[in-house]
């Protein structure tokens, strides 16, 4: 029986609705996002309306950080969390698997006026699934609106909780399925007829944002993603939920 090629294989993974190759994922998600790199801080505000800021601040509120500590900001590429981050006084590494988005971040940083309490940023191109850091070293981990991406996230999960230092938290927020009814149908049917539409209309690129609607409805549902940070060694974990789970704020502690 010849198997469709949007089936689930054991030598296949999700690359929006399709099933690919590991590596030709990891080389799509790359060609996505830059594609999209120099647009995407207007996409974010075009395609949330502006929510995503509250959203951004409600999760650095949640981090708490701290003058003085070191936080990897894992696929933060254009900056938006690990500035709100630095004006806390953190020291933060910024790092992502594409380096145009990277090159977006450091050109905005260059544009910010630092001052004495402001904590440092550092860019660096690095794969969620095996990073260059040694282990214990980071005081939290974010990762925001990026692990959905990842091809191997138990990997990435795993290195998470390998770079912390015992004490060290994990923050993550992603898009999941919403459980609002009468919102949920709305939702649907903005992200497929819409979405693709403003993604060509702002950044010339309709594929890209119909991928990255496919790829939010692919991941696990918050229940099942919280159960994934267990399993990665997490204790305490915690799920809180923003338009009845469209999106979702996760949390663990290492121990």
């Amino acid at each position: 029986m010849t198997q469709s090629p949007n089936e689930p294989s054991a030598n296949t993974v999700s690359f929006g609705n399709e099933q690919v190759a590991p590596e030709e994922k990891t080389r799509r998600v790359g060609e996505v996002f830059t594609s999209v790199a120099k647009k995407y801080d207007i996409m974010n505000d075009a395609m949330s309306m502006g929510m995503h800021r509250g959203w951004k601040d409600r999760f650095v509120k949640r981090v708490k950080p701290q003058p003085g500590e070191r936080i990897l900001d894992m696929a933060g590429g254009t900056g938006d969390i690990a500035f709100r981050m630095a004006d806390r006084g953190a020291d933060i590494t910024v790092a992502d698997i594409n380096q145009d988005m990277l090159d977006v971040g450091a050109e905005r940083a260059l544009d910010r006026h630092e001052t004495d309490e402001t904590g440092s940023l550092v860019f660096t191109c690095q794969n969620a699934e095996k990073v260059d850091f040694a282990s214990n070293s980071f005081d939290a981990y974010t990762i925001v609106f990026g692990i959905r991406n990842v091809t191997f996230k138990d990997r990435a999960l795993a290195e998470a909780h390998r770079v912390l230092r015992p004490g060290g938290r994990f923050y993550c927020m992603e898009f999941s399925t919403t459980e609002w009814s009468g919102f949920k149908e709305i939702y649907d049917v903005y992200s497929d007829q819409l979405l693709p539409r403003m993604g060509q209309a702002i950044a010339g690129d309709a594929d890209s944002y119909r991928y990255l609607v496919e790829s939010i409805r692919k991941f696990p549902k918050v229940p099942e993603f919280e159960s994934m940070i267990r399993a990665a060694g997490f204790v305490n974990t915690k799920a809180e939920t923003i338009l009845g789970g469209a999106v979702a704020i996760h949390s663990g502690w290492k121990v």
